[in-house]
C-alpha cells in the first residue's frame, strides 16, 4: 500500500509538474539532486542517515511547494514538484526512510543484501564466511 501510495506520488507530481514545470530539461537535470544526501554516509550510518531522511521525507517538498504557491514562485514550485518527484520515485521502488543502523535498514523493510536476526527486524544477522 506505501508503494502505491508513492507512485501516485510521483504520478500527480509528474502531471503538476507537465503543467506548472519550468520545462522537461530543468526535471531530469534536478532530479537525482536529493541523492546527493548519500554524501552524509562518509560521516558514518547516523549522519547519513539523517541527511538521507532529511532529503528523502515529504515535509521538505510540501514546504517548498507550500512557499511557491503562497508567494508566487514558479521557480519554488518546480522545485517542490521535481523534489516530491523524486521522493515519491525512491519509495515507489521500496527505498523508504533510513534507521542509523546503516543503509540497508528502512521503515519500508531491508533493502539490498541485508540479513535480518530472527529476534529482531532491524538488528542485522551475523555474517557467516562462504568457506
Amino acid at each position: 500500500m506505501l508503494r502505491l501510495e508513492a507512485a501516485i506520488v510521483l504520478g500527480i507530481s509528474l502531471l503538476a509538474y507537465d503543467r506548472f514545470g519550468a520545462g522537461w530539461s530543468m526535471f531530469v537535470l534536478f532530479f537525482l539532486a536529493p541523492d546527493l544526501s548519500f554524501f552524509g554516509y562518509l560521516a558514518g550510518p547516523r549522519l547519513g542517515a539523517l541527511a538521507y531522511n532529511l532529503a528523502h521525507s515529504y515535509l521538505g517538498p510540501l514546504m517548498v511547494l507550500a512557499s511557491g504557491v503562497f508567494l508566487d514562485s514558479p521557480t519554488a514550485l518546480a522545485s517542490g514538484l521535481i523534489w516530491s518527484a523524486h521522493v515519491g520515485f525512491d519509495r515507489m521502488l521500496g527505498y523508504g526512510l533510513k534507521y542509523p543502523e546503516g543503509f540497508g535498514f528502512t521503515h519500508l523493510g531491508p533493502i539490498g543484501r541485508v540479513r535480518l536476526a530472527p529476534d529482531n527486524a532491524r538488528k542485522p544477522a551475523p555474517q557467516r564466511d562462504a568457506a
